[in-house]
Order: structure tokens, then C-alpha cells, then sequence
């Protein structure tokens, strides 16, 4: 791909009589070329943007890292890059102490970023995921089963949790939930994230959204103050530590809805997850909260789409009295993998199941969904007996 050009950078001082260097670029220059560049990568449907000094100017586009031109970026301009984000000299000076700073950038008319600063190797690298300025999509746009979605939105109390790996899509699905449900109820949703990326705006509901450093200061400290703010609905942008947690499924067993996030492949690692926060002595009475608290927990992943594009992946599993039950035992988790298996008429499926269907739809190749497989030889079988 053909590359932006960047403002040549001031070299050390020259003999007499040699042209002397190109003026060193300008705030308002290096905006404008950092725009542009963002720009471009946007309308080429980049989702993450890579820029760090020695390496031309990459981004993710259908799951691929691809070059934009093979210009090298040098230090001074990822630097300055960053400055464009970060103008003023006490949020530069944070990032320079903390060595890495997550936070977002807007681009009028073209999309937000959550942005991920960083130091490697002396120099300042960038990793920005692409929000798009546009409305926020539906269950039917993104692919999300309607029954079942429904049916979540309308729960007053209790854990949904949607997981899946960087990039899958989490945050895309809960903000088509919240979107749905502030559309439909005069409820008042609370939501702490990381930063924010979906900016939501009140239409029957109060929307209260609040971002970690500039809001607040951990999602534990906002979750407590959110207990004192009349929620509904609070949304958790990451359960990250052990006090988020329990204050989350807190606030589950009180009366509220509780959405949050976890970075795990599939339900039953995300209910290993949660308890491993715990010690030992501690996750009899957590199994008893999560038992309690459980919704569901959907676990997503975006796949190679046959002819192109991606294709949303996803394992559903529901709080039946069965599920509940076998999370109360650790002696019984085979038992939830029988209930995602058996639990199509309510809406479960496990993900190789799904994986099945997009074969048997046409929306994906029988080779990808077997790289993709939990069990490879699960959905080998699953094909040949056409169970979809």
C-alpha cells in the first residue's frame, strides 16, 4: 500500500555552504498528518493501528496486519504522534512516568480510538483500536441471536458476562445490549470503562458513563460509588482483579444488572477465571455468589468469513438450575459442557456447535472452523451427523 508522507526530520548541523535541513514539523503539521494517516487506515477498514518507531505505519484489516507504504516511522515522530493525543504537559507527564497509558482520541467525522501508549526499547509506540462514528449496530447487524438477546435485556438483576479474547468484539456486543435496552426502558444504567469507546446518549434511559483516571480511580472504587448512584443496570468494562469481582457480584445479588467483560475463550475458563481470583479457602462461598448471580455468560470470537470479512463465533451459556447447580461443585463441570450441549431449545449452544452451523450456512469454510475448533474431532463428527 502506498503510505502517507511524513515531515522530513531535522538532521545534525551541516558544513558551510550545504543546504541546511527541513524545519523540524509543527504541532499543527505533525495533527495533520497524523489525522490523515488515521484517516486512511479507517476508510481502508483497519480495526487496530500499529505505529512504533522503525516500522512503517501497519494496521489490522480482516484479521491481518498490512503496511501502509515503507516509510519508517522514527522515534521522534511516534513521540510526536502521542504529544497530538496527549497536548497537555501533565497528561504527557503521566505517560512518561506510568511508561504506558491506555486512553482515548476522537476524530471528528471519523471514528474514536481506544488507545494503548507504550515504551519499547527507549521509543513511544502507539496501538489504537478503531471505534467507528457511526450508530450503534443491532442484534440482527451484528449476527447476535434475537431470542436469546432479548431475553438477556429484559433480566432486572444478576452477572451477564461477554468474553472472548482482544478484538473479538466484546465491547461491540455489550453496546448494542445497553443501546437496546436505553431505547426500550426508563431505567438509569451506570457504565465504568476503560476508556469509554461507544458514547452513549439518553433516549428512555439515564446513561451515567464514567472512565477509569478521569472519572475514577479503579473499577472497584467506581462500582462503589455507582452502588450510591439509584443503578439499574451498571456495566463493568473489565473484571479485572479480585475486589472488582466481589463488588460486582455484589451488586448482582442486590438487585442490579451487572454486565461486565473477561478476557477468556469459553464459559467454562470464564467461570475457572472468576474463582481463581479467590484463595482457597475462599471459593466455596464465591462458587455459592456466582452460582447465585449467573445470567449467562457468552463467549465470542470473530472468524475468517468465507469470501471475506469476518464472522461472528460464539458459546452461550444460560443460569439454569442445572448450570447453577454445577457450579456450586467443582466435582461437576462436565456437567455444564452436557448442558451447553443439550440446551439448544433454550438457546445454548457450546462454540463448536456454532461452528457447525456457519459451515452448514455457507459463512465459513469447513478449514477455518476446524483451525478455529475447541475440539476439532467434536466438529468433525458434528458435521458428518448434521447436528447444527
Amino acid at each position: 500500500m502506498t503510505g502517507p508522507t511524513f515531515p522530513a526530520q531535522p538532521a545534525p548541523g551541516h558544513p558551510a555552504g550545504t543546504t541546511p535541513a527541513p524545519a523540524a514539523a509543527t504541532p499543527e503539521t505533525t495533527k495533520q498528518t497524523f489525522d490523515r494517516l488515521l484517516t486512511d487506515m479507517v476508510h481502508r477498514g483497519a480495526s487496530d493501528i500499529h505505529l512504533r518507531a522503525g516500522s512503517a505505519p501497519a494496521a489490522r484489516i480482516d484479521g491481518e496486519i498490512q503496511r501502509f507504504g515503507e516509510e519508517r516511522l522514527s522515534p521522534q515522530m511516534t513521540e510526536d504522534f502521542a504529544k497530538v493525543m496527549l497536548p497537555t504537559q501533565l497528561m504527557w507527564g503521566t505517560f512518561v512516568e506510568k511508561r504506558d497509558h491506555d486512553f482515548a482520541y476522537s476524530l471528528p467525522g471519523v471514528a474514536r480510538f481506544r488507545v494503548n501508549a507504550y515504551f519499547q526499547r527507549g521509543s513511544v509506540g502507539l496501538i489504537m483500536r478503531v471505534i467507528e462514528d457511526k450508530p450503534i449496530p443491532t442484534f440482527e447487524e451484528l449476527g447476535l441471536p434475537l431470542e436469546v438477546f432479548e431475553e438477556l435485556s429484559r433480566h432486572e438483576r444478576g452477572l451477564i458476562l461477554v468474553t472472548g479474547p482482544t478484538g473479538s468484539g466484546k465491547t461491540t456486543t455489550l453496546a448494542s445490549l445497553l443501546d437496546h435496552i436505553n431505547a426500550r426502558d426508563a431505567v438509569n444504567i451506570v457504565t465504568l470503562e476503560d476508556p469509554i469507546e461507544v458514547l452513549h446518549r439518553d433516549k428512555k434511559a439515564m446513561m451515567i458513563q464514567r472512565e477509569l483516571g478521569a472519572d475514577t480511580q479503579s473499577f472497584s472504587n467506581g462500582l462503589r460509588a455507582a452502588m450510591r448512584q439509584d443503578p439499574d443496570i451498571i456495566l463493568i468494562g473489565e473484571m479485572r482483579d479480585k475486589e472488582t469481582v466481589e463488588a460486582a457480584l455484589s451488586a448482582a445479588q442486590t438487585g442490579h444488572l451487572v454486565f461486565s467483560t473477561l478476557h477468556t475463550q469459553d464459559a467454562m475458563r470464564s467461570i475457572n477465571r472468576i474463582i481463581d481470583f479467590f484463595q482457597p479457602h475462599e471459593r466455596e462461598q464465591i462458587r455459592q455468589g456466582l452460582s447465585e448471580s449467573l445470567v449467562a455468560i457468552v463467549s465470542q470470537r470473530l472468524l475468517p468469513r468465507k469470501g471475506g470479512g469476518r464472522v461472528l463465533g460464539m458459546e452461550i451459556l444460560l443460569g439454569t438450575p442445572i448450570v447453577k447447580e454445577s457450579i456450586k461443585d467443582p466435582e461437576k463441570q462436565e456437567d455444564i459442557k452436557h448442558a451447553l450441549l443439550e440446551g439448544g431449545m433454550r438457546g445454548m449452544h457450546t462454540f463448536d456447535q456454532h461452528l457447525a452451523r456457519l459451515v452448514h450456512e455457507g459463512l465459513m469454510d469447513e478449514d477455518e472452523a476446524m483451525l478455529a475448533a475447541t475440539s476439532p474431532h467434536e466438529l468433525k463428527i458434528m458435521l458428518m451427523q448434521g447436528q447444527y
